[in-house]
């Protein structure tokens, strides 16, 4: 697996079931973790000056594997997560991750098949659009440990 690879943490929890999800599929591997909690990513359409937008995208096309993790909320994918990709749209062109690959880690406690399904449409297809090569979603461990053999 490249050396290259970032987690990004939407939960507010840093050790809750969202890394403990990205620890078993990155077993083994150095990899960086990106709590989005510790980073001001605003919504789209906001304009303050201490936005680190560019510093979590800066570290995005620095790695090969990106690895995006979001706790299921409201049916969802969480707010942080959906506000990181919100503010692609514009700043970064189509394709300008092209060459990296992007894994989404989607997890709760009971979500329904449809929630997931709307999880994973939403990330293969920011995935496609910005150049990412889609490895697939994990929702729990069994699925992380088959991932990994796409890595």
């Amino acid at each position: 697996m490249a050396n290259n690879v970032l987690f990004i943490n939407g939960s507010p929890n840093k050790s809750g079931n969202t890394a403990a999800l990205a620890k078993t599929l990155l077993a083994g591997t150095d990899y960086e973790t990106l709590s989005l909690t510790d980073y001001k990513v605003y919504s789209y359409g906001q304009n303050f000056a201490d936005d680190q937008f560019d510093e979590v995208l800066a570290k995005m096309k620095a790695a090969q594997i990106i690895v995006v993790g979001s706790p299921v909320y409201w049916h969802n994918i969480c707010g942080l997560v959906r506000d990181l990709l919100d503010r692609f749209y514009g700043p970064v062109e189509q394709g300008g991750l092209s060459g990296r690959k992007l894994v989404f880690l989607f997890q709760g406690a009971a979500p329904e098949k449809w929630m997931l399904e709307a999880g994973e449409y939403t990330m293969k297809r920011f995935a496609r659009l910005y150049g990412m090569d889609y490895v697939g979603m994990a929702t729990d461990r069994k699925q992380a440990q088959e991932l990994v053999k796409s890595l």
